[in-house]
């Protein structure tokens, strides 16, 4: 492929550990690619009050972020209010989804993304699990605002049971993407990172043949197999690695970094 011009990267798992670290050269390769005028967008499951603060931390303040899956895009600009502006927010009706999964799973835990601050949630989520202000409101409550990203999450449950579930219920216009935990992330249907990555790309006039993405997730799926370049981290699943063109490694041993400099050679 010719030289890469947009390149999408995840965060957890991808960019910054399960601890919460970005490493030094992880930053120093992603300011490289930023200074060499490449497209760096920000590419996350989470929500946009955690995005903005991992786009700082990169040194990002010009561009683009997609957050909630590809529910919310946002135009990073040091001359806007605060730094940024959300250019599209795509919300979807919960309750169906969350109402057909009450009844498989009563003694989950529901959380409702609010776009601005953190999460609306049915109960006590483990500490650290979600970001940003958490709100525990009745499930009826749950089901009354529409929204950009539901998260169930289910401790007893292994992600196979979760794929297993969303398949029986059959959950429709809605897209969703299970982690490694007894987590299930619910977003409107047709939407993921690859679309709102799509949609930033013929914006910015990159062509199909320059994207380079890396993820390592089942939100990352899509992504992935939308890059020209795609490339799975190495701890992935075999699904995720198998959507991937190639293979790095394991966020301990800060596979991205691979990556990112391969494109600056």
């Amino acid at each position: 492929m010719s030289r890469a011009r947009m390149v999408a990267l995840d965060v957890d798992g991808t960019l910054m550990s399960y601890a919460g670290v970005i490493s030094e050269p992880v930053r120093e390769a992603v300011a490289a690619l930023r200074d060499a005028g490449l497209h760096v967008v920000l590419a996350t499951g989470r929500g946009l009050h955690a995005t903005l603060p991992v786009a700082r931390e990169l040194g990002l303040s010009a561009g683009w972020a997609v957050s909630s899956n590809g529910a919310v895009t946002t135009r990073l600009d040091p001359s806007a209010p605060d730094g940024f502006e959300v250019t599209e927010v795509i919300r979807f009706d919960p309750a169906p989804a969350l109402r057909a999964l009450a009844l498989e799973l009563p003694d989950a835990l529901y959380a409702v993304e609010d776009l601005a601050a953190g999460f609306r949630v049915s109960g006590e989520f483990p500490a650290g699990e979600l970001s940003g202000h958490v709100q525990v409101v009745s499930f009826d409550d749950l089901l009354a605002t529409p929204a950009t990203r539901v998260v169930i999450r289910a401790p007893g449950s292994s992600p196979e049971e979760f794929h297993a579930l969303v398949e029986r219920v059959g959950l429709q216009e809605v897209e969703y993407a299970v982690g490694y935990s007894a987590w299930l992330d619910l977003t409107p249907g047709g939407v993921s990172k690859a679309s709102a990555l799509e949609s930033i790309r013929r914006g910015l006039g990159v062509e199909p043949h320059e994207t380079v993405a890396i993820g390592d997730g089942g939100n990352d799926v899509q992504m992935l197999q939308w890059a020209a370049r795609g490339v799975a981290m190495g701890h992935a699943t075999e699904r995720v690695r198998a959507a991937a063109d190639e293979v790095t490694g394991t966020i301990d041993d800060d596979g991205a970094l691979a990556v990112l400099r391969s494109l600056l050679a």
